[in-house]
């Protein structure tokens, strides 16, 4: 993994004015991104019992997991698709080592880092104006919330990538994903219905973003902590005998 991000650092820094322009544009992004809630609570002080500082924590950790999934997850997962479409998966396979460990760090995009530490930057702001600032305590659920979140999110693309061993093509199944997880944009509350229910027990988005910052303010109970750890867990392993069973189904585009 080392030597893997040591390249894609000296492949990113081969033209550093453009690096130094993409960081910047995070900057851009990030407000751009902001607009929205800027916009809703300029009209109201709550909105289903989140405060302007609340809903700005769900944000930060949308747009850290947005970092995450643009720098690693993402170009890792569909350079697979484009691997299994020419023929050059099979040299995957050839290499001594787990191909799902390697097709997940083997391609990385450190210009897209910055947009997660500005979502970790914006988390840090909006828990310092909390009317009760979190504890050390507080601050290690959250993160343990986050790696749960970064975890499922690479759960829900390896299983959307496993299905290019048919498909071939997945373009129309990752623009689904990435709507839905736009959602996490917003605090869980402020969804009702179906929408909720699908955030809530389908695709955990709630957990991903919500939970962490419920985490941060002191009203995640201990069984939502266990059990976030354990759905973590379980799309980790549900995505592995996913991919193993892709893998049974592999035929070459080569042979």
């Amino acid at each position: 993994m080392r030597a893997e991000l040591r390249v894609a650092l000296m492949v990113a820094l081969q033209y550093r004015a453009s690096f130094l322009a993409e960081a910047l544009m995070a900057l851009g992004w990030l407000v751009w991104t902001l607009a929205p809630l800027l916009v809703v609570f300029g009209q109201r002080e709550q909105v289903a019992g989140w405060g302007w500082n609340e809903a700005l924590l769900v944000m930060g950790f949308f747009l850290t997991l947005q970092g995450i999934l643009s720098a690693v997850v993402d170009p890792n997962l569909r350079a697979v698709v484009e691997q299994v479409r020419d023929g050059s998966f099979d040299f995957v396979l050839l290499k001594p080592i787990d191909a799902q460990l390697l097709v997940s760090v083997h391609r990385l995009q450190p210009t897209e880092l910055p947009h997660a530490l500005a979502g970790l930057g914006v988390v840090a702001w909006a828990a310092a104006r909390l009317e009760a600032p979190p504890g050390p305590l507080l601050w290690a659920e959250g993160a343990l919330l986050l790696l749960v979140a970064t975890v499922i999110l690479h759960a829900v693309w390896t299983v959307v990538v496993a299905t290019s061993f048919w498909f071939v093509r997945v373009d129309n199944l990752s623009a689904l994903v990435h709507s839905l997880l736009d959602a996490g944009r917003w605090p869980l509350p402020f969804y009702r219905g179906a929408v909720r229910a699908l955030l809530t027990f389908v695709l955990p988005i709630g957990l991903m973003t919500t939970w962490p910052a419920l985490a941060l303010r002191g009203l995640l109970e201990p069984g939502q902590l266990a059990l976030a750890c354990a759905l973590g867990l379980g799309f980790a392993l549900g995505a592995r005998l996913v991919w193993r069973w892709a893998l049974r189904h592999y035929t070459s585009a080569s042979s």
